[in-house]
């Protein structure tokens, strides 16, 4: 059986981002909980590849398709990709209590209906700990309306989860191990995504279904 495809989608603004660690540390989980899980079509394990996108590389790209309707080909690519994986990991860093506005913006250009039954695994920094319940009452009700399936380990890391003496009710490795857990079970138990061209539109739009249905919010028109 061919690879489970992951997508990490991480909307850090700073390079190197905080952001971007914790998700590469949940995507290295991930690949290893997927490896260490056999079934009997894939005794030795299941392979997985990752994608990563960082929302900062497109952000022109976002607003211009939040104002025009129509994605540059970079975007449309990356949404092509992120839409069509078995899983995705999205991490966010938190401001003013909630997701960061590219964040919130690369979601506005998704069809509601573009993740339905997809597994994620949501993550979350910021500099305090007092966020720590953002992904709950705010990034986990985001993916819910998306009709998405967000496992129910959310992984959120506080500057001081960095140090060597980090703080916390667990430690951030533990927290992390936990989640990708979580997301390797729920990948095994999906049917895989067909192999198909990612980057191809039909690969999940289907035949009579424009771009403009997954982007630019065209659903209802």
């Amino acid at each position: 059986m061919s690879a489970r495809r992951i997508a990490v989608v991480t909307a850090g603004l700073s390079n190197p981002s905080t952001t971007r660690m914790l998700g590469d540390r949940l995507a290295d989980a991930t690949v290893a909980a997927l490896r260490a899980k056999s079934t009997a079509s894939e005794p030795t394990g299941i392979a997985a590849e990752v994608d990563v996108f960082e929302l900062r590389d497109y952000a022109h790209d976002i607003t211009n398709n939040l104002l025009t309707g129509f994605a540059p080909p970079a975007l449309e690519a990356m949404v092509n990709a992120v839409v069509s994986a078995d899983a995705i990991i999205a991490v966010t860093p938190i401001f003013s209590t909630s997701y960061s506005g590219l964040f919130k913006s690369f979601v506005d250009v998704l069809d509601p209906d573009a993740l339905t039954g997809v597994p994620v695994l949501l993550g979350a920094n910021a500099g305090t700990a007092r966020h720590s319940l953002a992904i709950d009452y705010s990034i986990r009700p985001l993916f819910t309306y998306l009709h998405a399936n967000p496992v129910p380990t959310g992984v959120f890391a506080a500057s001081s989860d960095w140090g060597a003496n980090a703080d916390g009710v667990a430690p951030l490795g533990a927290r992390i191990d936990r989640g990708a857990r979580e997301l390797a079970d729920a990948v095994a138990a999906r049917m895989p995504v067909r192999d198909e061209d990612p980057y191809d539109p039909a690969t999940y739009l289907g035949e009579g279904r424009s771009f403009g249905h997954l982007l630019g919010g065209l659903a209802g028109e």
